[in-house]
């Protein structure tokens, strides 16, 4: 316990002093501690979005995303998917040196930690729909 608080403290030092550090085993695809840091080497797919678990509908058209279970289940009030405070929250995704930025409106079940089921007009922005998965990164923003 102590040496997990250690490691977080020291590459929470490190990251605000603008060192570079190694990181714990389970913040690997984090680029650095903290909320606002980049999600590295994320999944991101597309799906044809409808109503989404923050119960709001969406279209092809709009620039969504579902967020994985294992980010967006912790942070479900007695179970409403409707009342996540997660819903409505932005981030900015990019992939090959292509930006784009999109709200969370649904809960992606089955998509990794850290990944991002996008919709069409989301995942055009960084690739062809052809390419079904591809992986970049991703913060809140």
């Amino acid at each position: 316990m102590f040496a997990k608080a250690f490691t977080l403290l020291l590459a929470t030092s490190a990251a605000i002093m603008g060192v570079a550090t190694a990181l714990p085993a389970e913040a690997a695809n984090v680029a650095s501690i903290g909320e606002l840091a980049p999600y590295r080497n994320s999944k991101f797919t597309w799906f044809h979005p409808g109503l989404g678990a923050c119960g709001m509908y969406n279209g092809d058209g709009d620039l969504i995303a579902a967020l994985s279970y294992a980010d967006f289940d912790p942070h479900t009030p007695n179970g409403n998917p409707n009342r996540n405070t997660q819903c409505g929250r932005r981030a900015r995704i990019s992939y090959q040196g292509r930006i784009t930025d999109v709200t969370i409106v649904d809960r992606c079940p089955g998509c990794p930690p850290g990944g991002l089921d996008l919709s069409p007009a989301a995942f055009q922005r960084l690739a062809d729909l052809g390419a079904g998965i591809i992986y970049g990164e991703w913060q809140w923003i």
